[in-house]
């Protein structure tokens, strides 16, 4: 379960990335923590 939130939360920060929208609202750190995010999901498995 969790992993299904996770990853409908980092396709909705990639696509508020790429369609200018977080840098419009000064949010671009968002996407820095999911990324450092993804190190702990992927040494969890």
């Amino acid at each position: 379960m969790f992993f299904i939130l996770y990853y409908i939360v980092a396709i909705t920060v990639l696509v508020l990335h790429f369609t200018g929208i977080l840098a419009r609202y000064n949010l671009e750190w968002i996407v820095l923590v999911l990324a450092v995010t993804v190190f702990p999901a992927v040494i969890y498995l």
